[in-house]
Formats: structure tokens, C-alpha cells, sequence
């Protein structure tokens, strides 16, 4: 069991940055992978990043060189750095994580004017 909540989303124009971070009520050391979804309007929800124990990582194609992600198990925390955001970036972004089944976090709007 383990209760995702998101924060750090809001209104950007193209070109700035936001840091999403996702908190976990429970220890994420024996997590072996954390991730960040998206889903748009109109579109079906898809990956962006994720990060396993060890560091390794992989990105949505479109957003590769612009998102990092990253974690802190001593402050049971999944971060999402974004830079240099895109109108085609606006989407609910959700935490995930699966143990016995998958969690999903609230999910926090993003939204990037031009």
C-alpha cells in the first residue's frame, strides 16, 4: 500500500520550467522503478520517464534532452525537472509505482501558453 501526491504544477510559458515532485507515504528503497505518466487532452495517457533503484532511466522521445527525472529514497520523493517547455507538453502529469498492484498518484496540471 503507499499514497502518491503530487505538486509543483501550474501555468508556464513556452520556453520556462517547472519541478514536479511526488511523495510517497511509504519508503521507496525497495521500489525498483518509479515513473512519470502524462495525458493530454483528447489522448491516451503515456509514459514520459522513468528511473529505476539503480539510476537508470528512459524518456518519452519528444521530451528527451528537456525532462530529467530523478529520486530521493531518503525523502521517499520522484522528481520531474522540466526545462524549456513546449504548448505540447500541457497534460495531467501522474506519479506510478507498482508493488502488489499499480498506485497512481492525483495527478497535477500542467499547462504551457505560447
Amino acid at each position: 500500500q503507499v499514497t502518491l501526491v503530487e505538486s509543483g504544477g501550474g501555468l508556464v510559458q513556452a520556453g520556462g520550467s517547472l519541478r514536479l515532485s511526488c511523495a510517497a507515504s511509504r519508503s521507496t528503497f525497495s521500489i525498483n522503478t518509479m515513473a512519470w505518466y502524462r495525458r493530454a487532452p483528447g489522448e491516451q495517457r503515456e509514459l514520459v520517464a522513468r528511473i529505476t533503484r539503480g539510476g537508470n532511466t528512459d524518456y518519452l522521445d519528444f521530451v528527451k534532452g528537456r525532462f530529467t527525472i530523478s529520486r530521493d529514497n531518503a525523502k521517499n520523493t520522484v522528481y520531474l525537472q522540466m526545462n524549456s517547455l513546449k504548448p505540447e507538453d500541457t497534460a495531467v502529469y501522474y506519479c506510478y509505482v507498482a508493488l502488489d498492484t499499480g498506485y497512481w498518484g492525483q495527478g497535477t496540471q500542467v499547462t504551457v501558453s505560447s
